[in-house]
Order: structure tokens, then sequence, then C-alpha cells
């Protein structure tokens, strides 16, 4: 079914609407949340979780890239769950050491004033990211956004670990020069 159907299900508050999506987009939210949770029974949990997420988002909201809204969701929801279960000690995995790796770049803000400024920085990372030669940008995105591992990455694009590192590496110098020369870091 087309997104723009199955999110006229969702305005037309029709239970069929869950079922649609997770025949389209399932697997590829249950993906998502088990490469932040690492757990098969979280990872369903956090998708149960998008689907109420996204029942009780639409309306007022009609997303115009169904797939983006879901996954920003799941995204969201497993991230806060992994950070529940590590609130009292900091673990291992890939959500910690990707972040940490983007640590050195992007400095973690604290007030609304800030969150401000972070929209602002969100935005130019953005443009830096879609300026990245295709290749490096989808390494980029595999470990950033959907937090996978390097090993995962490396198997996926034919390349060996070593390679997918030195590639994060550099993304992440260029980034960091990036937002120094714009007078963001």
């Amino acid at each position: 079914m087309e997104d723009a159907k199955i999110v006229e299900l969702y305005w037309q508050r029709s239970e069929s609407a869950i079922a649609e999506t997770a025949a389209k987009y399932g697997a590829y939210c249950r993906s998502i949340a088990f490469n932040i949770l690492s757990s098969l029974p979280d990872s369903e949990e956090a998708v149960n979780d998008t689907y109420l997420s996204a029942w009780n988002s639409m309306p007022p909201h009609r997303p115009s890239v169904l797939s983006s809204f879901l996954g920003k969701i799941t995204r969201r929801i497993s991230i806060d769950r992994w950070r529940e279960r590590h609130a009292a000690r900091r673990g291992g995995g890939e959500v910690t050491l990707a972040l940490d790796e983007l640590s050195e770049c992007i400095a973690s803000r604290k007030n609304t004033e800030q969150e401000a400024e972070a929209a602002e920085l969100g935005r130019y990372i953005d443009g830096f990211i879609m300026a990245l030669p295709e290749i490096e940008r989808h390494v980029f995105i595999s470990r950033y956004w959907y937090l996978e591992s390097v090993e995962r990455i490396a198997r996926r694009f034919g390349f060996t670990e070593s390679k997918v590192k030195m590639m994060l590496h550099r993304s992440r110098v260029k980034l960091r020069e990036f937002l120094e020369k714009e007078g963001l870091m």
C-alpha cells in the first residue's frame, strides 16, 4: 500500500493503519530498534510503541515521508529505552561507542537557548552530510543515525573494518573542521 493511503488510514482512525504500517515498515523499524537496544524483546516493544506514537501523532501530523517519520519515532523511543536501561551504569555497546565518537565534534546542550542553537547546528550538520560523497554519507548515516556496528557496516559495503573506521574518522574530522569554519565550535 502507498504511504499516502496508510497516512489517510491513520487520519480516518482505521485500525488497519497499524497493520499496514507493520506490513510495510515493521522490519525497518525493528532493525533500527535492534541496532540500538541489542535485544529482540526490547526491540519489539519499541516498535509497538512506535505504532502507538504514530497513531497518537496522526492527526494532527501528516508526514510527507512515512518511512522517515516512523524511523525517527523508533530511534527516539529506542534511545530513550536504552538510556533508561543504562541510567545507573555506563554500559558498552554501539550506542555508547557511536555517541562517544561524535562527542569530539559536538558539545552537549543543557538549556533552552542552547537547544535553539542545537536546531541550527542540526541544519548545518544536515548540509554537511548531504555534501559528503554518497558512500561516505551512507557509512556515516549507518553509524551515527542507525547506530550500526562497524563490523556490520563493513560487511554491508564490502569494506574491511579498518577502512570503515578510517572513513568515519575522516568524516568526523571533516565535520569538526566544517563546524569550526562556520563558527559553531
